[in-house]
């Protein structure tokens, strides 16, 4: 089965928030080997630090910027900065998201519960709301939001992350309404399950079928850096406004993942 074409990233620029671990640090590293300069964003500096300096070994092009999403004037940082070390920004992956504390909502605490949605949703909302006006200026760029099938599906005491992705897939649409006709193509990204920390968590917490879940049963988050390679390439332009779930064959089949 033939892969992707990923040439058409070459000599880009990607920012990836939650770039620390999981699905965040697997996307930088996958972009740089298509050839991207990757900058790292996550609020542990001396995690993205470490990987920035792991891609550079590697001979790509990685920069780290200490960044909390949930701080618009951070992420408004986070894009200047990516602007002014590589000139130009062409993909924004908003990945940076938190489930715990899980509980049901008459047990929540609702401090807790609002940070979640400071980082989930108002976290998606800062990535847009600064690398939209960039990518305008140069005449374009994409936007992948990570979301989840938390965004149409009610699970207990995940209300606030059902809630905060339910907020991101409206983002991705709103996106999408404003400005796809301005070159900014805006699209989620739903993985299902993925081989992370957040999903010890929920094993963790023994609530809801997902936590019953094991961990062979989820996949390895190379596979969601793949896909959003491919989201970033003009091949999933369709996409552009809608949420692509990795749980469907047909997408599988042209990201180019066996399983």
């Amino acid at each position: 089965m033939s892969g992707p074409d990923f040439a058409s990233l070459q000599g880009q620029t990607a920012v990836v928030t939650g770039a620390s671990r999981g699905i965040g640090e697997a996307a930088a590293r996958f972009l740089s080997e298509c050839g991207m300069a990757v900058v790292l964003a996550a609020r542990t500096a001396d995690a993205v630090e470490r990987i920035a300096g792991e891609v550079r070994a590697a001979g790509g092009q990685a920069h780290a910027v200490p960044c909390d999403v949930a701080r618009y004037a951070d992420v408004a940082a986070l894009v200047e900065a990516a602007v002014a070390r590589t000139g130009r920004l062409d993909l924004m992956v908003n990945n940076a998201g938190v489930i715990a504390p899980i509980a049901r909502l008459a047990e929540s605490d609702p401090d807790a519960w609002g940070q979640v949605i400071d980082i989930n949703l108002k976290g998606v909302y800062h990535g847009m709301r600064a690398a939209i006006p960039a990518m305008l200026r140069q005449g374009g760029g994409v936007v992948v939001n990570i979301s989840s099938g938390a965004a149409v599906n009610t699970l207990e005491a995940w209300s606030h992350y059902c809630t905060s992705k339910a907020g991101a897939l409206m983002l991705t649409r709103m996106g999408h309404k404003e400005y796809g006709e301005q070159g900014i193509r805006v699209v989620g990204l739903s993985p299902g399950t993925v081989a992370t920390e957040m999903q010890r968590e929920i094993k963790a917490s023994g609530v809801n079928p997902v936590s019953r879940l094991e961990w062979s049963d989820h996949i390895p988050p190379d596979w969601s850096a793949r896909a959003i390679a491919w989201l970033a390439t003009p091949a999933a332009a369709a996409h552009a406004g809608t949420d692509v779930s990795l749980r469907q064959e047909e997408v599988r089949r042209l990201v180019g993942i066996r399983g």
